[in-house]
């Protein structure tokens, strides 16, 4: 079999084809391009993580230890499922540890089974790649981008999942980043949106983050068709 650090980006694709999520193939991409660059003396923490997907993604493209924090407790499960219950809470835990064997990453990932706002004491020093796909509404996001983007090194990555597209995410996005001199806007991957921590210059920094806002538009926009029923098709990612 082969190792998670030898293998390329086209078998981690394969791996994760079976599980369950909505991380695009592209932005599969940008992560495994974000966690190769991670030394084997860095960390990559992973909020919000389902049943692997990404997880495996990330744990097969670095040498460096990967902490994925969720804690599976059947809610924020994606897409208009903000509530849930004990039995679906314990099928994402099972699964996401049969998926995470079955790509052959399991003992690279550390699982912290806690909220996100409980789990700083579980992990020790700084971060160099953040990746945040936890609860989107606005309080939690913000929680996350601030409290465990305040913990990426500097040079580091955060990458935020569902940017300009959900509500929440995006109103936390725009909040704490959008006039950040500390984090410089890199682009995105659809709704996949990249920072690095460095000097930023102002200006430039603010007009390309509000250059996305069309796009956010569009998003909405399709929506509100899906939920009404007047237009088929996938949640915009």
């Amino acid at each position: 079999m082969e190792t998670a650090t030898s293998s390329d980006f086209g078998s981690a694709l394969a791996a994760v084809g079976d599980i369950d999520g909505w991380l695009t193939d592209a932005q599969a991409r940008r992560l495994w391009d974000a966690a190769r660059g991670v030394p084997p003396e860095g960390q990559v923490v992973e909020i919000g993580s389902y049943r692997g997907r990404s997880t495996v993604v990330l744990a097969r493209a670095t040498r460096a230890p990967v902490v994925a924090i969720d804690p599976h407790a059947g809610n924020d499960r994606g897409p208009q499922e903000i509530e849930g219950y004990a039995a679906e809470a314990e099928t994402d835990h099972e699964a996401f540890f049969a998926n995470l064997e079955r790509a052959g990453v399991r003992d690279r990932v550390r699982h912290v089974r806690r909220f996100s706002s409980e789990a700083h004491g579980a992990v020790e020093g700084e971060i160099e790649l953040l990746y945040v796909d936890g609860a989107h509404r606005y309080g939690p996001a913000r929680d996350d981008i601030r409290d465990w983007g305040a913990r990426v090194k500097p040079h580091g990555t955060l990458l935020i999942h569902d940017g300009f597209s959900s509500v929440g995410v995006t109103l936390a996005t725009l909040r704490l980043l959008l006039f950040s001199r500390n984090f410089r806007y890199a682009g995105r991957t659809g709704s996949l949106l990249a920072y690095r921590r460095e000097r930023a210059a102002l200006l430039p920094n603010v007009l390309r983050q509000l250059a996305e806002l069309p796009w956010f538009a569009r998003n909405l926009l399709l929506k509100l068709a899906i939920v009404a029923r007047l237009r088929k098709g996938e949640w915009p990612y």
